[in-house]
């Protein structure tokens, strides 16, 4: 079992996502995400959401809004992936250059047009909407086979 987090930071109408593009190794590569990643050690989904955008991008979000849950069964082929979805609308500082690909400030409406997990395009919905989402997407050898949603 993996914890993760993930992380979508919004400046106005712009969203910070991550082309996954630097590393050979990366099972997200070629695609378009947040930033986000696993938990340290003793960690909470707020600390660990914070510690990430900070790594990943040079930003240091504060007051990150918890949106949902989602669990991906055997995602990477051999552990459940667990991950906290946050929106942050609040940050200091400036980008870096980030080892896991190219960030971008993408419009918010143009995000369903990039290359994204199929499943992504699902829960990048209910963002903006005003109840939290506990889902489950069910993926086979890197292919979206279906999801289930509850909403609070």
């Amino acid at each position: 079992m993996k914890l993760a987090t993930l992380c979508y930071v919004f400046n106005e109408n712009k969203v910070l996502m991550l082309n996954r593009n630097k590393r050979l190794d990366d099972m997200h590569k070629g695609k378009w995400n947040g930033l986000g990643g696993k938990f340290n050690n003793g960690e909470t989904p707020e600390e660990c959401v914070i510690r990430e955008i900070a790594e990943e991008s040079g930003l240091k979000i504060t007051n990150p809004k918890l949106k949902g849950f989602i669990t991906f069964p055997s995602f990477d082929e051999w552990d459940d992936w667990y991950v906290f979805v946050f929106t942050a609308n609040e940050f200091t500082g400036e980008l870096i250059e980030s080892n896991e690909g190219e960030l971008e400030w993408i419009d918010w409406n143009k995000v369903p047009q990039l290359h994204l997990w199929d499943g992504d395009k699902y829960f990048l919905e209910w963002l903006h909407q005003d109840k939290f989402f506990s889902a489950k997407f069910i993926y086979k050898n890197s292919e979206y086979k279906s999801h289930t949603v509850t909403f609070y």
